[in-house]
């Protein structure tokens, strides 16, 4: 089986490679601040490294509180782009209103309030203070200013954007690494499951019918014996022939479940954990005591619900889910569906369909089903039945 690679190289191992690359948390911590420091010196120092001769004094003020709202340009980045455009128009913070319109464009990415921004700083660069000095300037001058307010905005937002579909990237393709492995041990365990239910076919099928024939053949030999030690014999070897069938019984039960060394797989009862850890916007009715399930049943529904999320956000984000788990004539139902995306991912992920692939392979050695198609409303659903003990299936 073939890892999913990017450029040519695994995706985990590049996502093992860029966790190590990662700063120590403590790091992390600190360079947000630094870096906002640095931009608020930068932007002061613009400001007061280079102001006009006949500046007044409230030109200083406004370039100044320019300056000083950058601090909040993470937690308002629309509010301090605005709060920068009056230093802007009146004085000379323009690195100011930079830096806040490449903040803007990377956290609300390509909006209206990007869009605003944007108009205003150029029209901050190609406006001139005071406005009759504006219109005493002639025509090409103008064209001049129009075409530096352009890259003067432009370029911020370009940069942020850039950034921002940087960031998304790589979120996904750590996403993508996590699904791909966890896709490969589903697959390992379906594999395991079936080679272990056919070995238990045959024990059943050859051993035990040989040791049920020499059990019978030992019950006659019991009855028919004359002499004491061949009736002692024979009931010997009628107890261990029992004995033996009782431990294949067993056995074979064992190979049909999973092994302890799989270790304890997570089930229904842990869905609330499943969908609080979820960038989706989920909504979960469950219709059934999932503390009665089967612990295979109620480990296949949770990692279909799992897969089904993994799929949403992979494929369609700023999507809303609703999750269904109920019973039905004797069978489990688990149903996952989410509405049409509101736009396409920034970046298209390939998928091999190992996920939908394993679901359908686990559901199938439960003597379920498992259906995944396209909705009407341009979503998508995953449906799995499972058979409930007892029950019609």
């Amino acid at each position: 089986m073939r890892g999913l690679t990017v450029n040519g190289r695994p995706v985990a191992a590049a996502a093992e490679r860029s966790a190590g690359r990662r700063p120590p948390r403590d790091l992390s911590r600190l360079r947000g601040p630094a870096l906002d420091l640095g931009f608020v010196l930068g932007a002061m120092l613009d400001v007061f490294l280079n102001p006009p001769r006949e500046a007044e004094p409230y030109m200083h003020v406004l370039s100044g509180l320019a300056c000083v709202a950058l601090v909040l340009r993470r937690r308002f980045p629309f509010a301090v782009t605005l709060a920068t455009v009056p230093g802007f128009l009146t004085g000379w913070s323009e690195l100011a209103a930079m830096i806040a319109l490449g903040t803007l464009a990377r956290r609300r990415l390509w909006g209206w309030q990007t869009a605003v921004g944007a108009v205003l700083v150029a029209f901050c660069r190609f406006m001139r203070w005071p406005p009759a000095e504006f219109v005493q300037l002639e025509w090409r001058q103008h064209l001049l200013n129009l075409i530096y307010g352009c890259i003067v905005a432009g370029m911020p937002v370009a940069l942020g954007l850039l950034l921002a579909a940087r960031q998304e990237l790589s979120s996904r393709i750590r996403e993508l690494a996590a699904s791909r492995e966890r896709e490969q041990q589903l697959h390992a365990q379906a594999v395991r499951a079936e080679e272990r239910a056919r070995l238990a076919r045959e024990m059943h099928d050859l051993v035990s019918h040989q040791v049920t024939l020499i059990a019978m053949q030992a019950g006659g030999l019991q009855v028919a014996a004359r002499d004491e030690d061949t009736r002692h014999a024979a009931r010997t070897i009628r107890d261990l022939s029992t004995r033996t069938l009782d431990e294949l019984r067993q056995l074979v039960g064992v190979l049909r479940t999973s092994p302890a060394e799989d270790g304890e797989s997570p089930g229904l009862d842990r869905l609330g954990d499943l969908v609080r850890g979820c960038d989706t916007e989920v909504s979960v009715r469950v219709e059934v005591a999932v503390e009665q399930l089967p612990p295979a049943v109620s480990a296949a529904g949770y990692r279909t619900v799992q897969e089904a999320l993994t799929n949403v956000r992979k494929h369609a984000p700023c999507a809303s889910a609703t999750v269904l788990v109920r019973a039905e004539d004797g069978w489990l139902l688990v149903e996952v569906r989410n509405t049409a995306p509101h736009r396409a991912p920034a970046a298209p992920l390939p998928s091999g369909g190992h996920g939908l692939m394993g679901l359908r392979e686990r559901a199938a050695l439960l003597g379920g089903t498992c259906q995944a198609r396209p909705t009407e409303d341009g979503g998508f659903l995953v449906r799995v039945r499972l058979p409930l003990p007892g029950g019609k299936g």
